[in-house]
Protein backbone atom coordinates (compact mmCIF):
# COMPACT_ATOMS: atom_id res chain seq x y z
CA UNK A 1 0.00 0.00 0.00
CA UNK A 2 1.39 3.44 -0.86
CA UNK A 3 2.20 6.13 1.66
CA UNK A 4 -0.50 8.33 0.11
CA UNK A 5 -3.12 5.72 0.89
CA UNK A 6 -1.82 5.31 4.41
CA UNK A 7 -2.08 9.04 4.93
CA UNK A 8 -5.33 9.58 3.12
CA UNK A 9 -7.59 9.54 6.17
CA UNK A 10 -5.31 11.88 8.11
CA UNK A 11 -4.34 14.52 5.60
CA UNK A 12 -5.69 14.17 2.07
CA UNK A 13 -4.27 17.49 0.90
CA UNK A 14 -0.77 17.01 2.32
CA UNK A 15 2.06 15.74 0.13
CA UNK A 16 4.75 13.27 1.23
CA UNK A 17 7.29 16.09 1.21
CA UNK A 18 5.12 18.20 3.52
CA UNK A 19 4.69 15.28 5.92
CA UNK A 20 8.45 14.73 6.01
CA UNK A 21 8.98 18.42 6.78
CA UNK A 22 6.58 18.21 9.72
CA UNK A 23 8.31 15.13 11.12
CA UNK A 24 11.71 16.79 10.74
CA UNK A 25 10.45 19.98 12.38
CA UNK A 26 9.07 18.00 15.31
CA UNK A 27 12.33 16.11 15.71
CA UNK A 28 14.41 19.32 15.68
CA UNK A 29 12.40 20.90 18.46
CA UNK A 30 12.41 17.87 20.70
CA UNK A 31 16.12 17.44 20.04
CA UNK A 32 16.76 20.95 21.29
CA UNK A 33 14.52 20.46 24.33
CA UNK A 34 16.32 17.33 25.47
CA UNK A 35 19.72 18.76 24.59
CA UNK A 36 18.98 21.72 26.86
CA UNK A 37 17.82 19.59 29.76
CA UNK A 38 20.48 16.95 29.13
CA UNK A 39 23.51 19.20 29.37
CA UNK A 40 22.19 20.68 32.60
CA UNK A 41 21.82 17.21 34.09
CA UNK A 42 25.19 15.98 32.85
CA UNK A 43 26.95 19.09 34.15
CA UNK A 44 25.16 18.99 37.52
CA UNK A 45 28.34 18.33 39.47
CA UNK A 46 30.14 21.23 37.75
CA UNK A 47 27.18 23.60 38.13
CA UNK A 48 26.96 22.69 41.81
CA UNK A 49 30.50 23.98 42.25
CA UNK A 50 29.98 27.12 40.16
CA UNK A 51 26.55 28.22 41.42
CA UNK A 52 25.98 26.50 44.78
CA UNK A 53 29.32 26.41 46.64
CA UNK A 54 29.13 24.43 49.86
CA UNK A 55 31.32 22.54 52.29
CA UNK A 56 29.01 19.58 51.67
CA UNK A 57 29.31 18.41 48.02
CA UNK A 58 26.16 16.30 48.38
CA UNK A 59 24.13 19.34 49.51
CA UNK A 60 25.45 21.40 46.59
CA UNK A 61 24.54 18.64 44.15
CA UNK A 62 21.04 18.39 45.60
CA UNK A 63 20.65 22.18 45.19
CA UNK A 64 21.62 21.89 41.54
CA UNK A 65 19.21 19.01 40.97
CA UNK A 66 16.46 20.97 42.73
CA UNK A 67 16.97 23.80 40.24
CA UNK A 68 16.79 21.18 37.50
CA UNK A 69 13.39 20.15 38.91
CA UNK A 70 12.04 23.70 39.09
CA UNK A 71 11.95 23.99 35.31
CA UNK A 72 9.60 21.02 35.21
CA UNK A 73 7.21 22.55 37.72
CA UNK A 74 6.30 25.37 35.31
CA UNK A 75 5.95 23.12 32.28
CA UNK A 76 2.18 22.68 32.77
CA UNK A 77 1.82 26.48 32.68
CA UNK A 78 3.80 26.57 29.45
CA UNK A 79 1.63 23.79 28.10
CA UNK A 80 -1.50 25.82 28.83
CA UNK A 81 -0.11 28.99 27.23
CA UNK A 82 1.28 27.36 24.10
CA UNK A 83 -1.66 24.96 23.93
CA UNK A 84 -4.04 27.90 23.72
CA UNK A 85 -2.05 29.39 20.83
CA UNK A 86 -1.75 26.02 19.12
CA UNK A 87 -5.43 25.05 19.38
CA UNK A 88 -6.93 28.50 18.74
CA UNK A 89 -4.66 30.02 16.11
CA UNK A 90 -1.73 28.01 14.78
CA UNK A 91 0.17 24.85 15.69
CA UNK A 92 3.26 26.06 13.86
CA UNK A 93 3.26 29.48 15.56
CA UNK A 94 3.24 27.85 18.98
CA UNK A 95 6.06 25.51 17.97
CA UNK A 96 8.17 28.36 16.60
CA UNK A 97 7.81 30.35 19.82
CA UNK A 98 8.66 27.37 22.01
CA UNK A 99 11.83 26.46 20.15
CA UNK A 100 13.30 29.96 20.21
CA UNK A 101 12.41 30.37 23.88
CA UNK A 102 14.30 27.22 24.80
CA UNK A 103 17.30 28.14 22.68
CA UNK A 104 17.66 31.67 24.09
CA UNK A 105 17.34 30.56 27.72
CA UNK A 106 19.93 27.83 27.26
CA UNK A 107 22.32 30.19 25.47
CA UNK A 108 22.05 32.75 28.26
CA UNK A 109 22.91 30.14 30.90
CA UNK A 110 26.24 29.82 29.13
CA UNK A 111 26.85 33.55 29.69
CA UNK A 112 25.91 33.67 33.37
CA UNK A 113 28.37 34.94 35.98
CA UNK A 114 29.17 32.41 38.70
CA UNK A 115 28.69 32.59 42.45
CA UNK A 116 32.33 33.59 42.89
CA UNK A 117 31.68 36.68 40.74
CA UNK A 118 28.25 37.99 41.79
CA UNK A 119 27.32 35.92 44.84
CA UNK A 120 23.72 34.87 45.40
CA UNK A 121 22.61 36.65 42.21
CA UNK A 122 24.19 33.83 40.19
CA UNK A 123 21.87 31.01 41.33
CA UNK A 124 18.89 33.39 41.14
CA UNK A 125 19.65 34.17 37.48
CA UNK A 126 20.13 30.48 36.82
CA UNK A 127 16.73 29.82 38.35
CA UNK A 128 15.05 32.47 36.16
CA UNK A 129 16.51 31.00 32.98
CA UNK A 130 15.54 27.49 34.04
CA UNK A 131 11.96 28.74 34.48
CA UNK A 132 12.00 30.17 30.94
CA UNK A 133 13.31 26.84 29.66
CA UNK A 134 10.50 25.03 31.43
CA UNK A 135 7.78 27.33 30.13
CA UNK A 136 9.04 26.98 26.57
CA UNK A 137 9.47 23.20 26.80
CA UNK A 138 5.89 22.95 28.05
CA UNK A 139 4.61 23.71 24.57
CA UNK A 140 6.97 21.44 22.70
CA UNK A 141 5.68 17.88 22.87
CA UNK A 142 1.97 18.70 22.66
CA UNK A 143 2.48 20.78 19.54
CA UNK A 144 4.92 18.50 17.75
CA UNK A 145 2.92 15.35 18.46
CA UNK A 146 -0.34 17.03 17.46
CA UNK A 147 0.99 18.17 14.08
CA UNK A 148 2.65 14.86 13.29
CA UNK A 149 -0.23 12.64 14.39
CA UNK A 150 -2.66 14.73 12.33
CA UNK A 151 -0.45 14.54 9.24
CA UNK A 152 0.02 10.77 8.87
CA UNK A 153 -2.23 7.77 8.33
CA UNK A 154 -4.11 6.00 11.11
CA UNK A 155 -2.40 2.65 10.52
CA UNK A 156 1.16 4.06 10.68
CA UNK A 157 0.73 6.77 13.27
CA UNK A 158 2.81 4.99 15.92
CA UNK A 159 5.72 4.53 13.53
CA UNK A 160 5.79 8.10 12.21
CA UNK A 161 5.37 9.63 15.67
CA UNK A 162 8.20 7.46 16.97
CA UNK A 163 10.51 8.72 14.21
CA UNK A 164 9.98 12.30 15.37
CA UNK A 165 10.29 11.19 19.00
CA UNK A 166 13.76 9.95 18.08
CA UNK A 167 14.69 13.62 18.05
CA UNK A 168 14.54 13.65 21.84
CA UNK A 169 17.16 10.92 22.01
CA UNK A 170 19.23 12.64 19.33
CA UNK A 171 19.23 15.79 21.46
CA UNK A 172 20.24 13.88 24.56
CA UNK A 173 22.87 11.96 22.60
CA UNK A 174 24.30 15.25 21.36
CA UNK A 175 24.38 16.55 24.92
CA UNK A 176 26.04 13.39 26.20
CA UNK A 177 28.57 13.42 23.38
CA UNK A 178 29.35 17.09 23.95
CA UNK A 179 30.07 16.49 27.63
CA UNK A 180 32.10 13.41 26.76
CA UNK A 181 34.25 15.51 24.41
CA UNK A 182 34.69 18.16 27.10
CA UNK A 183 35.96 15.55 29.53
CA UNK A 184 38.21 14.06 26.86
CA UNK A 185 39.72 17.27 25.46
CA UNK A 186 39.87 19.51 28.53
CA UNK A 187 41.33 19.14 31.97
CA UNK A 188 39.05 19.17 35.01
CA UNK A 189 40.21 22.70 35.82
CA UNK A 190 39.47 23.92 32.28
CA UNK A 191 35.97 22.45 32.41
CA UNK A 192 35.32 24.17 35.74
CA UNK A 193 36.83 27.45 34.59
CA UNK A 194 35.19 27.96 31.19
CA UNK A 195 34.60 24.69 29.33
CA UNK A 196 31.18 24.05 30.86
CA UNK A 197 29.81 27.11 29.05
CA UNK A 198 30.41 25.77 25.54
CA UNK A 199 27.52 23.25 25.35
CA UNK A 200 25.05 25.88 26.54
CA UNK A 201 26.21 28.43 23.97
CA UNK A 202 25.77 25.93 21.14
CA UNK A 203 22.00 25.88 21.70
CA UNK A 204 21.42 29.21 19.94
CA UNK A 205 22.39 28.23 16.36
CA UNK A 206 20.30 25.06 16.70
CA UNK A 207 17.35 27.13 17.85
CA UNK A 208 17.67 29.45 14.87
CA UNK A 209 17.61 26.47 12.51
CA UNK A 210 14.56 25.10 14.33
CA UNK A 211 12.78 28.44 14.10
CA UNK A 212 13.44 28.62 10.35
CA UNK A 213 12.19 25.09 9.70
CA UNK A 214 9.05 25.52 11.80
CA UNK A 215 8.15 28.87 10.27
CA UNK A 216 7.87 27.14 6.87
CA UNK A 217 5.44 24.41 7.96
CA UNK A 218 1.89 23.95 6.69
CA UNK A 219 -0.92 23.30 9.16
CA UNK A 220 -2.50 19.84 9.02
CA UNK A 221 -5.75 19.41 7.09
CA UNK A 222 -7.46 17.97 10.17
CA UNK A 223 -6.61 21.06 12.21
CA UNK A 224 -7.74 23.46 9.47
CA UNK A 225 -11.00 21.56 9.03
CA UNK A 226 -11.64 21.64 12.76
CA UNK A 227 -11.11 25.42 12.83
CA UNK A 228 -13.33 25.92 9.80
CA UNK A 229 -16.14 23.96 11.49
CA UNK A 230 -15.81 26.04 14.64
CA UNK A 231 -14.96 23.00 16.75
CA UNK A 232 -12.29 24.72 18.83
CA UNK A 233 -13.60 25.89 22.24
CA UNK A 234 -13.22 29.55 23.20
CA UNK A 235 -10.74 28.56 25.90
CA UNK A 236 -9.41 25.06 25.09
CA UNK A 237 -7.90 24.42 28.52
CA UNK A 238 -11.30 25.01 30.16
CA UNK A 239 -12.80 22.35 27.91
CA UNK A 240 -9.93 20.02 28.81
CA UNK A 241 -10.30 20.35 32.58
CA UNK A 242 -14.10 20.30 32.37
CA UNK A 243 -14.74 17.44 29.98
CA UNK A 244 -11.45 15.62 29.40
CA UNK A 245 -10.18 14.94 32.91
CA UNK A 246 -10.14 11.17 32.39
CA UNK A 247 -7.96 11.53 29.29
CA UNK A 248 -5.58 13.90 31.11
CA UNK A 249 -5.31 11.41 33.98
CA UNK A 250 -4.54 8.63 31.51
CA UNK A 251 -1.91 10.81 29.89
CA UNK A 252 -0.23 11.49 33.23
CA UNK A 253 -0.36 7.82 34.14
CA UNK A 254 1.25 6.43 31.00
CA UNK A 255 3.83 9.25 30.84
CA UNK A 256 4.97 8.65 34.45
CA UNK A 257 7.17 5.67 33.61
CA UNK A 258 8.53 7.38 30.48
CA UNK A 259 9.80 10.35 32.49
CA UNK A 260 11.13 8.31 35.40
CA UNK A 261 12.94 5.87 33.11
CA UNK A 262 14.30 8.54 30.77
CA UNK A 263 15.89 10.62 33.51
CA UNK A 264 17.15 7.69 35.59
CA UNK A 265 18.70 5.79 32.70
CA UNK A 266 19.91 8.56 30.41
CA UNK A 267 20.71 11.37 32.88
CA UNK A 268 21.09 10.22 36.47
CA UNK A 269 23.09 7.04 35.78
CA UNK A 270 25.90 9.16 34.35
CA UNK A 271 26.21 10.82 37.77
CA UNK A 272 25.62 7.50 39.53
CA UNK A 273 28.56 5.83 37.80
CA UNK A 274 30.90 8.58 38.94
CA UNK A 275 29.61 9.25 42.46
CA UNK A 276 28.56 5.73 43.49
CA UNK A 277 30.68 3.39 41.38
CA UNK A 278 33.86 5.52 41.21
CA UNK A 279 34.06 5.14 37.44
CA UNK A 280 35.63 7.85 35.32
CA UNK A 281 33.43 10.68 34.00
CA UNK A 282 34.58 9.85 30.48
CA UNK A 283 33.48 6.21 30.77
CA UNK A 284 30.17 7.21 32.31
CA UNK A 285 29.42 9.70 29.55
CA UNK A 286 30.33 7.39 26.68
CA UNK A 287 28.36 4.54 28.24
CA UNK A 288 25.38 6.87 28.43
CA UNK A 289 25.92 7.94 24.83
CA UNK A 290 26.00 4.30 23.70
CA UNK A 291 22.76 3.50 25.53
CA UNK A 292 21.03 6.54 24.03
CA UNK A 293 22.23 5.65 20.52
CA UNK A 294 20.98 2.06 20.84
CA UNK A 295 17.62 3.31 22.12
CA UNK A 296 17.35 5.82 19.26
CA UNK A 297 17.94 3.07 16.70
CA UNK A 298 15.31 0.76 18.20
CA UNK A 299 12.66 3.32 19.15
CA UNK A 300 10.86 3.28 15.75
CA UNK A 301 10.45 -0.49 16.08
CA UNK A 302 8.36 0.11 19.22
CA UNK A 303 6.16 2.57 17.34
CA UNK A 304 5.73 0.13 14.48
CA UNK A 305 4.91 -2.68 16.92
CA UNK A 306 2.25 -0.53 18.58
CA UNK A 307 0.61 -0.06 15.15
CA UNK A 308 0.38 -3.84 14.82
CA UNK A 309 -0.51 -5.06 18.32
CA UNK A 310 -1.93 -1.90 19.89
CA UNK A 311 -0.69 0.84 22.20
CA UNK A 312 -1.78 -0.94 25.40
CA UNK A 313 0.37 -4.04 24.89
CA UNK A 314 3.52 -2.04 24.22
CA UNK A 315 2.94 0.29 27.18
CA UNK A 316 2.18 -2.66 29.45
CA UNK A 317 5.19 -4.67 28.31
CA UNK A 318 7.64 -1.82 28.77
CA UNK A 319 6.13 -0.95 32.16
CA UNK A 320 6.55 -4.54 33.38
CA UNK A 321 10.16 -4.59 32.20
CA UNK A 322 10.89 -1.30 33.97
CA UNK A 323 9.26 -2.55 37.17
CA UNK A 324 11.24 -5.81 37.26
CA UNK A 325 14.69 -5.17 35.77
CA UNK A 326 16.12 -2.02 37.42
CA UNK A 327 16.77 -3.48 40.90
CA UNK A 328 18.83 -6.52 39.78
CA UNK A 329 20.61 -4.50 37.10
CA UNK A 330 21.64 -1.73 39.51
CA UNK A 331 22.79 -4.41 41.97
CA UNK A 332 24.93 -5.92 39.21
CA UNK A 333 26.33 -2.48 38.36
CA UNK A 334 27.50 -2.11 41.96
CA UNK A 335 29.35 -5.41 41.99
CA UNK A 336 30.34 -6.05 38.41
CA UNK A 337 32.61 -3.15 37.54
CA UNK A 338 32.67 -1.15 34.33
CA UNK A 339 31.42 -4.00 32.12
CA UNK A 340 28.33 -4.56 34.25
CA UNK A 341 27.62 -0.84 34.39
CA UNK A 342 27.71 -0.42 30.63
CA UNK A 343 25.69 -3.55 29.81
CA UNK A 344 23.06 -2.73 32.47
CA UNK A 345 22.60 0.76 31.10
CA UNK A 346 22.24 -0.59 27.56
CA UNK A 347 19.53 -3.03 28.64
CA UNK A 348 17.62 -0.36 30.53
CA UNK A 349 17.94 1.95 27.53
CA UNK A 350 16.12 -0.57 25.35
CA UNK A 351 13.26 -0.62 27.88
CA UNK A 352 13.07 3.18 27.75
CA UNK A 353 12.95 3.08 23.95
CA UNK A 354 9.89 0.82 24.08
CA UNK A 355 7.76 3.26 26.08
CA UNK A 356 9.06 6.30 24.20
CA UNK A 357 8.22 4.74 20.86
CA UNK A 358 4.51 4.54 21.64
CA UNK A 359 3.74 7.48 23.90
CA UNK A 360 3.23 10.28 21.32
CA UNK A 361 0.67 8.34 19.31
CA UNK A 362 -1.05 7.06 22.45
CA UNK A 363 -1.47 10.56 23.87
CA UNK A 364 -2.61 12.10 20.57
CA UNK A 365 -5.39 9.54 20.27
CA UNK A 366 -6.89 10.53 23.62
CA UNK A 367 -8.11 13.98 22.53
CA UNK A 368 -10.28 15.61 19.87
CA UNK A 369 -8.66 18.02 17.42
CA UNK A 370 -10.02 21.19 19.04
CA UNK A 371 -8.27 20.41 22.32
CA UNK A 372 -5.51 18.00 21.26
CA UNK A 373 -2.58 20.38 21.77
CA UNK A 374 -3.85 21.63 25.14
CA UNK A 375 -4.90 18.19 26.38
CA UNK A 376 -1.66 16.46 25.44
CA UNK A 377 0.44 19.31 26.81
CA UNK A 378 -1.39 19.30 30.15
CA UNK A 379 -1.22 15.54 30.69
CA UNK A 380 2.36 15.17 29.53
CA UNK A 381 3.62 18.19 31.46
CA UNK A 382 1.85 17.26 34.67
CA UNK A 383 3.82 14.02 34.51
CA UNK A 384 6.94 16.06 33.78
CA UNK A 385 6.29 18.27 36.82
CA UNK A 386 5.46 15.47 39.25
CA UNK A 387 7.87 12.80 38.02
CA UNK A 388 10.41 13.92 35.41
CA UNK A 389 12.02 16.91 37.04
CA UNK A 390 12.23 15.30 40.46
CA UNK A 391 13.67 11.99 39.27
CA UNK A 392 17.39 12.91 39.46
CA UNK A 393 16.79 14.66 42.82
CA UNK A 394 14.77 11.78 44.27
CA UNK A 395 17.31 9.25 43.00
CA UNK A 396 20.16 11.00 44.80
CA UNK A 397 18.06 11.70 47.89
CA UNK A 398 17.02 8.05 48.21
CA UNK A 399 20.64 6.96 48.28
CA UNK A 400 21.56 9.60 50.87
CA UNK A 401 18.51 8.80 53.02
CA UNK A 402 18.48 5.00 52.85
CA UNK A 403 22.14 4.24 52.27
CA UNK A 404 20.98 1.63 49.74
CA UNK A 405 22.89 1.95 46.50
CA UNK A 406 20.10 0.51 44.32
CA UNK A 407 17.35 2.69 45.79
CA UNK A 408 16.86 4.80 42.60
CA UNK A 409 15.41 1.60 41.14
CA UNK A 410 12.62 1.72 43.74
CA UNK A 411 11.39 5.04 42.32
CA UNK A 412 11.57 3.76 38.77
CA UNK A 413 9.73 0.54 39.63
CA UNK A 414 7.03 2.51 41.44
CA UNK A 415 6.36 4.74 38.43
CA UNK A 416 6.31 1.68 36.17
CA UNK A 417 3.56 0.16 38.30
CA UNK A 418 1.57 3.41 38.06
CA UNK A 419 1.80 3.31 34.25
CA UNK A 420 0.92 -0.38 34.11
CA UNK A 421 -2.21 0.11 36.23
CA UNK A 422 -3.21 3.11 34.10
CA UNK A 423 -2.72 1.15 30.91
CA UNK A 424 -4.91 -1.70 32.12
CA UNK A 425 -7.85 0.67 32.63
CA UNK A 426 -7.62 2.29 29.19
CA UNK A 427 -9.44 1.52 25.95
CA UNK A 428 -7.24 0.60 22.98
CA UNK A 429 -6.81 3.60 20.67
CA UNK A 430 -4.57 2.31 17.85
CA UNK A 431 -6.01 2.86 14.35
CA UNK A 432 -8.44 5.47 15.73
CA UNK A 433 -9.41 8.20 13.27
CA UNK A 434 -8.34 11.59 14.56
CA UNK A 435 -11.26 13.13 12.67
CA UNK A 436 -13.60 11.56 15.22
CA UNK A 437 -14.12 14.37 17.68
CA UNK A 438 -15.76 12.19 20.31
CA UNK A 439 -12.53 10.52 21.39
CA UNK A 440 -11.83 9.20 24.84
CA UNK A 441 -10.88 12.59 26.10
CA UNK A 442 -13.65 14.70 24.61
CA UNK A 443 -16.16 13.81 27.28
CA UNK A 444 -15.33 12.06 30.52
CA UNK A 445 -16.93 8.71 30.67
CA UNK A 446 -17.45 8.57 26.89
Amino acid sequence: MSEDVHAADAAPSMTNRERRKIIQAGAIGTALEFYDFGIYGYLAVVLATEFFPSDDPSAALLSTLATFAVAFLVRPIGGILFGHIGDKTSRKRALALSVIGMALATFLIGLLPTYATVGVLAPLLLLVLRLIQGLSAGGEIGGAASMISESVGNDRRGFWCSLAQSGSLLGLLTASGAIGLLNLLLTDDQVLDWGWRIPFLLALPTGIVGLYVRSRLEESAIFLESKAKGETPTVPIVEVVTNARAAVANGVGIAAVAFAAFYVVFVYLALYMVNQLDLSPTLAQWSTSASIFLAMMTLPAAGMLSDRVGRKKVVAGSSIALAVLPIPLLAWMNGGGAFAAVVSQLILGLCVAAIMGVIWAALAELFGTGIRFSGMALGYNLAAATVGGFTPYVSQWLIDWTGISVSPAFWLAGMAIVSLLTCLTMTETAQRSLRTEQLLGTRDGA
